[in-house]
């Protein structure tokens, strides 16, 4: 099945079209990731065996698990890095961000 590709390459497709920005692309992956992570956390911490289930079933654990389950070899590797460039980027952009505020 398909399924998680398919809804990830749409919405990433979705926000580019209606975004247009390089950013709004970059926080939409970290922001899917990073939901994609807090889910598997709590499959893996809430004592709901159903919850579990259905979040183990239906819900990958991250955009890396995505990109392994669909792809192997150099392609993996590429996409690898590209997440990981990625996620370079979201952190530049959050510590600019941070440094703006120069509230602590």
């Amino acid at each position: 099945m398909y399924i998680d590709l398919i809804v990830l390459i749409v919405l990433i497709l979705l926000v580019i079209m209606f975004f247009k920005r390089f950013s709004s692309f970059v926080f939409f992956v970290a922001i899917v990731d990073i939901f994609l992570r807090i889910l598997s956390f709590i499959k893996n911490n809430i004592g709901l065996k159903d919850v579990s289930a259905i979040i183990g079933k239906y819900i990958p654990e991250s955009i890396i698990s995505i990109i392994h389950k669909y792809s192997s070899g150099l392609v993996a590797t590429i996409l690898d890095w590209a997440f990981v460039v990625i996620m370079i980027i979201f952190l530049s952009y959050i510590i600019k961000i941070f440094m703006k505020k120069k509230k602590i």
